[in-house]
């Protein structure tokens, strides 16, 4: 299984997203800004959902706990 993100990480993710999105909404930002947080707000929401992270993957960090430490 991909997972490589654990539940504290995950929560801060889609927080972000959150701001991400009402920043969207208010239309508090505009032009190459409004692209910039669109695509990184996405790619918060996909890793908060599914779990894994490809940065993480890439530098070889887990934030994935499980009983018997952390998880490979």
């Amino acid at each position: 299984m991909l997972r490589n993100v654990g539940t504290l990480d995950r929560a801060i993710r889609g927080a972000i997203a959150i701001i991400f999105a009402l920043l969207i909404i208010l239309g508090l930002v505009n032009g190459i800004g409004l692209i910039i947080i669109t695509v990184f707000g996405l790619y918060l929401v996909f890793t908060s959902v599914f779990s894994f992270c490809f940065f993480y993957k890439l530098v070889g960090i887990h934030t994935l706990r499980t009983k018997s430490g952390i998880d490979d």
